[in-house]
């Protein structure tokens, strides 16, 4: 199995290491909290949202689709639940880094969301590949259509796939656990400051 694979398989772990290094190093203040906390409930939003077109074909240690999902967030940008990832990792960041010195700051953002960044660059490939060698045209042509990160201000056409809200519990369990976490070392690490 090649390295972009093994990534993808331990994507879950590998992702948990930005917030233990935000957890051991931050410091938030109330402002911090007040600014970082809706901003990661957004990112967990969007999340939601692409998961609800997607399924639970996100949770598998290797890459699957059993459709090419082009509708919802998929219509504006390829990559919505990494984009929710990410934007829910800033919030906790700026949540947990708001009583560090800058210095120290910026240095626990470039630590946590640069490994994050690292994940996305070596999987988002690895996920491309598969789709492309999947679905061949109809893929590079949503690829040509939509944005990988950058969602595009409108969406595009066509679309396929539908939402179903069933599935985000089952999908989800462990990423809402995670974000539960955040929230309660964030609160108690709040009290102590």
């Amino acid at each position: 199995m090649d390295l972009r694979a093994q990534v993808f398989k331990h994507r879950g772990v590998l992702l948990v290491v930005p917030a233990l290094i935000l957890i051991a190093g931050g410091t938030p203040s109330a402002l911090s909290i007040a600014v970082g906390v809706p901003l990661a409930l957004a990112g967990e939003a969007l999340r939601c949202w692409a998961v609800g077109y997607s399924g639970t074909t996100t949770r598998g240690d290797v890459v699957t689709a059993p459709a090419l999902t082009t509708a919802g967030p998929y219509a504006y940008v390829r990559n919505p639940l990494y984009l929710g990832n990410f934007v829910t990792a800033l919030g906790f960041t700026l949540a947990f880094t708001g009583g560090n010195s800058p210095p120290v700051r910026a240095g626990l953002a470039v630590l946590a969301l640069g490994m994050m960044l690292a994940v996305y660059a070596t999987i988002v490939p690895h996920e491309e590949a598969y789709l492309r060698a999947t679905f061949g045209q109809e893929y590079d042509d949503y690829a040509r259509r939509v944005p990988a990160v950058i969602p595009r201000p409108t969406p595009s056409q066509p679309q396929s796939g539908r939402y179903d809200p069933t599935v985000i519990g089952r999908a989800e369990s462990r990423t809402f656990a995670t974000f539960g976490v955040m929230l309660a070392v964030l609160a108690i690490k709040a009290l102590r400051a």
